[in-house]
């Protein structure tokens, strides 16, 4: 497990114990003693270090079976010089090589041109790059005399990315990093902007602010709008059920064979027993009647004429003096 960056090469001993003896490739491939690894060096700038290094790392690292990796960085001034100006210097790229799990020990300032007391100092057995000419330092290919000498192995490049590609993106998108760099603090005099472009800048800053406040707003509203379609769904389909169970309850109450029909009708019925009730037969036997007292008047049999009420009237006066 690793546990800490890989050493300087200036800082430590080599680490090969055996007598460092030439191998061949063929060798190399079938394996070596532990105490005898390859060492196999690989070299370069390592600006932006990217995946595309570390995939090349990587394919040095494991192109035999016991293996010691050794990496040269060139410095600024041998970089500025043959290549270019860098964004990384050489500090940050020496650390960003020393902390890749594929590399055991990184070379600081290390040659444009290998020699063989380079070679032989670190005890270099092959040198691992991609097989594309490299030109540079008024040379058709700088690892020709590595190829003659047999020392040379091939590793694939990484299609899609590398240092030049990520700097065009940068230099495409100025403007959009100039202006995030401007919003998180960043000085116009930092960024080499002019003052012109700075407001320019600051003004679009403010104008996506906005954007991005309307925007937000637009969100809100279709999710305020979504919950208030959603409740009202919810709300008519309670209110349905509810309606149907309504209905329901009515019907099964006040329909043509409801409950209360049953109940109507038993009422009614008992009503009408109670208003007519049953007679009695016209066989039974009539009671005898006591004869009326003679001081009745028979209301129902008026006397047929004066002279007869007049006689009646006398003949009660005479018996009522007689009782006396």
């Amino acid at each position: 497990t690793l546990t800490a960056p890989a050493p300087f090469a200036d800082e430590t001993s080599c680490q090969c114990q055996a007598p460092h003896e030439k191998l061949t490739i063929a060798q190399a491939r079938l394996g070596t003693p532990v105490d005898r690894p390859v060492r196999v060096y690989a070299d370069g700038i390592f600006d932006l270090f990217h995946a595309g290094h570390a995939r090349a790392l990587m394919q040095a690292k494991t192109l035999f079976p016991n293996s010691y990796l050794l990496v040269g960085v060139c410095s600024d001034d041998l970089t500025h010089k043959f290549k270019g100006f860098t964004v990384m210097n050489e500090s940050e790229r020496y650390e960003a090589l020393r902390h890749c799990r594929y590399v055991d020990e990184v070379i600081r300032d290390a040659p444009w041109t290998l020699t063989p007391e380079f070679l032989e100092k670190h005890k270099i057995d092959f040198v691992a790059h991609d097989d594309i000419p490299y030109s540079s330092a008024g040379s058709d290919d700088v690892y020709k005399h590595i190829k003659e000498a047999g020392m040379f192995v091939p590793t694939q490049r990484t299609e899609g990315i590398s240092t030049s590609d990520i700097i065009t993106r940068i230099v495409r998108d100025y403007d959009v990093y100039a202006r995030r760099n401007l919003q998180r603090g960043y000085t116009a005099k930092e960024l080499n902007v002019s003052f012109i472009n700075e407001k320019k800048y600051r003004f679009q800053n403010q104008v996506d602010k906005m954007k991005e406040k309307v925007k937000n707003v637009e969100e809100k509203s279709k999710e305020f709008v979504y919950k208030v379609e959603e409740k009202s769904h919810d709300l008519i389909q309670k209110w349905e059920e509810k309606s149907r169970e309504f209905i329901g309850n009515f019907l099964e109450l006040f329909g043509p064979d409801g409950a209360w029909k049953q109940m109507f009708q038993e009422r009614s019925g008992r009503m009408l027993q109670a208003f007519s009730p049953r007679q009695s037969p016209n066989s039974s036997p009539t009671r005898g009647r006591s004869p009326s007292p003679p001081w009745v008047i028979n209301k129902t049999s008026p006397p047929s004429s004066p002279k007869a009420a007049s006689a009646s009237l006398s003949s009660m006066s005479e018996g009522d003096e007689d009782e006396k």
